[in-house]
């Protein structure tokens, strides 16, 4: 038997990410460059997902993939849209440069990324000029193309054959130094990982990136630039900061002292140069939640614009014998087995009730909605919902048709790990569940205030599910009203 069989397992987040921590503060990781560039900052978020799916803590992400003949097909539309839709075409000024997010929903008949649409209208509406770069979602662009449009088709795919044709050679010292850290990571998780494959990968997408964005900024020169997703946009953050332009990124998901795009407890990693240079967050809650490398001025309360849109609509609903899953890739074999085995349960239990009255009272119907990212595949990857989409109780949305918002305005549960969505659906006073999976450590801060119910077990939810009296949730703290001031005080010319 290998050492590494012997060794304990690391067995949940907050022992990875303790491990990470300490391990950068020994080698004072994010300071540490290798081929010119913080090579720490680039890697950190994927060799932490790395680590967690090599020990079993989180699944593979479950998303839909691309195979050879989505390739063959997409191939052509990366080129026309690199050549006509190329962001480096073009020497116009722009005072605001966007990078939205690739992933699309649905809003009033049209797809759009429902982090920045309110950014266009304001900047239309204040006259500030401004081009949005988008980014396929799974080889593909779902918004309706515009005129401020462009596509990052170019940059994505020169990247790819850049990597195809080009090598690192690692000094000495930079192996010595990779070597030591894999040697330590290897130790202390009890797993096999190849560091020097994935800091080659990484740099070489950040110098091929990082110039092309150089490029672009010099021909744009904007003031400001916001991105949605920052800790996957590293080499257009850095080239922004050798412009001397202002980065701005704005929330789009959970945030928590779990999350290795933001939480970074040294001392010493305050000014990170790969980090923006403002966070604008759903509310004052998230202000607080992870140790950010950014001063404490820098981090602003904007709230969630398209929440404030669209809520509105589905508040008058009345609420139905309705239970919802929100599911996520990295634990959805495990979330689909535990909705399957409480949709037969509560089957069962209302088979056994004589009373019709009491029947109706008990027969929850159960929503399964996955992630925009399972649609694809779930067939493929979850048994359970294979076979729970023959019960009478059991319903999976697989598609953006139905609003996520009119789901929880007609659910009196839900049932979730740790999406965001769980923090939308506790303001239609849906009585929440979270299950003791991997990444529930991210809620903890709702478990403690009482906000919403931890549990182990499909028995535990049952025996709960009339009897859950949880503390009353303060929306404006979760999620601000819209405050477009800011954005006055930000863009002033």
């Amino acid at each position: 038997m290998s050492m590494i069989n012997e060794k304990k397992s690391v067995k949940n987040i907050k022992e990875i990410c303790d491990i990470i921590f300490s391990l950068e503060k020994k080698y004072d990781l994010n300071h540490m460059k290798i081929q010119g560039v913080y090579a720490w900052q680039l890697v950190r978020v994927y060799v932490y997902y790395e680590i967690s799916r090599k020990i079993g803590v989180f699944g593979s992400p479950q998303q839909g993939k691309v195979n050879l003949k989505d390739k063959a097909f997409s191939f052509i539309p990366f080129i026309k849209n690199s050549l006509f839709s190329n962001p480096l075409n073009g020497k116009d000024h722009k005072d605001v440069m966007i990078f939205d997010h690739p992933r699309k929903v649905k809003h009033n008949g049209e797809y759009k990324d429902i982090y920045t649409y309110f950014l266009l209208e304001y900047l239309n509406d204040a006259g500030n000029s401004y081009e949005l770069i988008e980014s396929p979602y799974l080889n593909k662009h779902y918004s309706k193309k515009e005129n401020f449009t462009k596509y990052n088709d170019r940059i994505l795919f020169g990247s790819y054959f850049y990597k195809k044709k080009n090598n690192l050679k690692f000094k000495t010292c930079e192996k010595n130094k990779i070597s030591n850290l894999q040697r330590e990571i290897i130790s202390m998780f009890n797993i096999e990982i190849d560091l020097f494959d994935i800091f080659r990968k990484h740099i070489l997408d950040f110098k091929y990136q990082y110039s092309m964005y150089d490029k672009l900024f010099k021909k744009r020169t904007p003031k400001y630039v916001l991105v949605v997703v920052a800790y996957e946009n590293k080499a257009m953050v850095a080239a922004a900061h050798n412009n001397e332009i202002e980065v701005i990124e704005l929330q789009h998901g959970t945030i928590s002292e779990y999350h290795l795009g933001y939480n970074y407890p040294n001392d010493e990693d305050k000014g990170l140069e790969y980090f923006p240079d403002k966070l604008f967050t759903f509310g004052e809650y998230w202000n607080n939640v992870a140790n950010y490398p950014i001063s404490e001025k820098n981090i602003v309360s904007i709230g969630f614009p398209h929440l404030d849109y669209t809520i509105k609509d589905y508040f008058n609903n009345k609420k139905l014998n309705q239970i919802i899953f929100i599911s996520q890739g990295v634990i959805g074999e495990y979330l689909s087995n535990f909705a399957y085995e409480l949709a037969r349960k509560l089957e069962k239990i209302n088979e056994k009730i004589n009373d019709t009255d009491k029947k109706n009272q008990n027969n929850y119907n159960i929503i399964y909605k996955l992630h925009p990212g399972e649609y694809s595949n779930w067939k493929n990857n979850y048994d359970s919902l294979v076979k729970a989409q023959k019960l009478d109780n059991f319903q999976i949305i697989d598609n953006n048709e139905i609003s996520l918002y009119e789901l929880f305005s007609k659910s009196k549960y839900q049932i979730g790990v740790f999406s965001t969505a769980i923090y939308e659906g506790l303001l239609f006073n849906c009585k929440t569940f979270i299950i003791d999976l991997p990444g529930s450590e991210y809620m903890d801060g709702l478990v403690d205030k009482n906000y919403v119910k931890k549990v182990d077990n499909v028995e535990d939810i049952i025996n709960f599910m009339n009897n859950l009296n949880m503390d009353e949730y303060d929306r404006d703290l979760f999620f601000k009203e819209y405050d477009k001031s800011i954005l006055d005080r930000t863009f002033k010319k």
